[in-house]
């Protein structure tokens, strides 16, 4: 192989390779509590002592569905599911849950659907959400929920690509490193995602 050849392949790879050396630097907990031993890895989870990791920071799943909203859970209110803390609002939610955990997930372990769409297991607010045939889709902040629903059916069919074939059982941070150095063809900045939602909504009558 030529030397510039063999040049050009080594810097992706040392750009990955550092990617994930410093995402290792946030912190064994944070890894600890996104990856569990279970069919549930990865997760939008954090520590929450006593428990070792909680999903979506605490928030109550069940009340996106029977309220149509956030509602932060009480950890006197809790259940573990494949190794992973919820927390309920009400007893009634918590017995819900327990009789049908999958049913109340949120879709791709709680991160931001939107950057599902480009294989990358990141972010995700309890308080931006939506409902989408039946099932809860967690995004990053309005901008990326405004950013998926430009267009809502391609961009399921890429989150459901990605997470099945990528990220479903994967390390979170290792997976986010290499699409944060590695873009997905169809990858488009923060920025020129706001500008097409800004564009999308000036046609709007």
């Amino acid at each position: 192989m030529k030397t510039s050849a063999l040049h050009h392949l080594q810097r992706p790879l040392a750009a990955t390779a550092l990617s994930l050396g410093l995402l290792m630097l946030a912190g064994c907990g944070a890894m600890s509590a996104q990856n569990p031993s279970s069919t549930l890895k990865p997760v939008n989870a954090v520590e929450m002592p006593p428990d070792a990791r909680v999903m979506l920071k605490g928030a109550d799943v069940v009340a996106y569905f029977t309220q149509n909203a956030f509602v932060q859970g009480n950890p006197a209110f809790k259940s573990s599911y494949e190794g992973v803390g919820f927390y309920f609002a009400s007893a009634e939610h918590k017995a819900a849950f327990d009789q049908a955990p999958a049913r109340y997930l949120p879709q791709y372990g709680g991160y931001c659907a939107n950057g599902v769409v480009y294989g990358i297991p990141w972010g995700g607010d309890a308080d931006t959400w939506k409902l989408i045939g039946g099932k809860l889709y967690i995004f990053g902040g309005q901008a990326s929920k405004d950013g998926f629903e430009l267009d809502e059916k391609a961009n399921l069919a890429l989150a459901e690509k990605y997470w099945n074939e990528e990220i479903k059982g994967s390390n979170s941070f290792a997976q986010r490193a290499k699409r944060m150095v590695v873009r997905v063809p169809h990858y488009q900045s923060g920025e020129a995602l706001a500008k097409a939602v800004a564009e999308a909504k000036a046609r709007q009558p």
